[in-house]
């Protein structure tokens, strides 16, 4: 019997080095040798405990890129060597009413990658052919793997606006999401505006393509965005509800905050600053895997790259905690191919 190894947990931040059997993949299945995977905040939901059942013993990873080595019955698309991302999304059902009506990403069926079904710390994963994203050829695998969450997550956010090109586009938290936001928001066209806390991040924000920054313990972001014009947009990354709640504020008529960064704490909005101005407060969950594809094009065409760390993936409990401790610059990228 052929086995495989793979980085389970149960309970709250219990990792077992476990050995599975490599079976075909079942009906609508394909199975991919995992050669990168990513390590995400949104890890915390199998790792920490906190899906419906943690005793039962799950695989985190949703960040994953690989190579198709079985296709299981139905699959037409997708073939033995291509080279394929799996994301948070796990496919969609193609059935209920939110995929009938064309927004896959709301799917009430579908599997979350690395939560609901095993993930990428591991050897091997199965996914559905629905859920398979393309990998240009200008992308390397370790690149590309934080690009199908971190990446889609700022990209799906920014290429939804409705603002002109040049207009000033805020970008909050210059971290694993935020560093790609910048980056994405710069080649999208925007006048940039990065804040974060303090003024050690103020070079490497300006590097990324910000053309402002702005140090929100120094002075009120939301009254520094009206002083540059306000803004059109504004793209929430940290996991702060309390950070976010004073950029509403300097947001332009009709400007719109979008919040994609997932926070302990809710955020707090007069209701005065929705009103006048017309505002918005949204939020916005990843995308789909064609949206992914897409958003991985743009990524390759336009040098949009993530600064990664890359460890051996038997080193997954290390990482995670290490990403959990904010000190990670700025994504982690567990090697499975070495």
């Amino acid at each position: 019997m052929t086995t495989y190894r793979a980085l389970e947990v149960t309970g709250t931040r219990q990792f077992a080095l476990s050995e599975r059997e490599l079976v075909a993949p079942s009906f609508g299945q394909v199975r991919v040798k995992v050669e990168y995977c990513g390590v995400c905040h949104s890890d915390v939901l199998a790792v920490d405990g906190l899906r419906a059942d943690p005793d039962v013993p799950r695989v985190p990873g949703h960040e994953i890129v690989g190579v198709i080595d079985a296709v299981g019955e139905g699959v037409r698309a997708w073939h033995v060597g291509e080279r394929v991302g799996i994301g948070y999304l796990g496919g969609q059902d193609g059935e209920c009413e939110y995929c009938r009506r064309g927004d896959f990403v709301n799917c009430t069926d579908q599997p979350w990658t690395g939560t609901h079904v095993d993930g990428g710390y591991a050897e091997y994963a199965y996914a559905r052919a629905a859920g398979l994203v393309r990998i240009p050829s200008g992308l390397s695998s370790s690149d590309a793997a934080p690009l199908l969450c971190a990446g889609i997550t700022t990209y799906s956010a920014l290429s939804k606006l409705d603002a002109r090109p040049g207009s000033l586009v805020a970008v909050q938290g210059i971290g694993g999401l935020g560093h790609l936001g910048v980056q994405y928001a710069k080649a999208l066209g925007y006048r940039v505006a990065a804040i974060a806390r303090g003024t050690d991040k103020a070079d490497l924000a300006m590097r990324l393509g910000a053309d402002e920054y702005l140090d929100s313990t120094a002075a009120d972001p939301g009254a520094e965005l009206q002083k540059l014009g306000g803004a059109a947009a504004i793209v929430a990354t940290a996991s702060s509800g309390a950070s976010m709640s004073p950029l509403v504020a300097g947001l332009a008529p009709r400007g719109r905050m979008v919040v994609v960064g997932a926070a302990p704490d809710p955020l707090s909005i007069g209701t005065a600053d929705l009103i006048f101005g017309t505002h918005t407060v949204a939020g916005s969950l990843t995308g789909s895997a064609i949206e992914n594809e897409d958003g991985l094009a743009f990524a390759e065409a336009r040098g949009v790259r993530p600064m990664n760390e890359i460890v051996p993936w038997t080193d997954a409990p290390k990482a995670y905690e290490r990403m959990m401790s904010g000190q990670a610059r700025f994504r982690i990228v567990l090697d499975l191919a070495a």
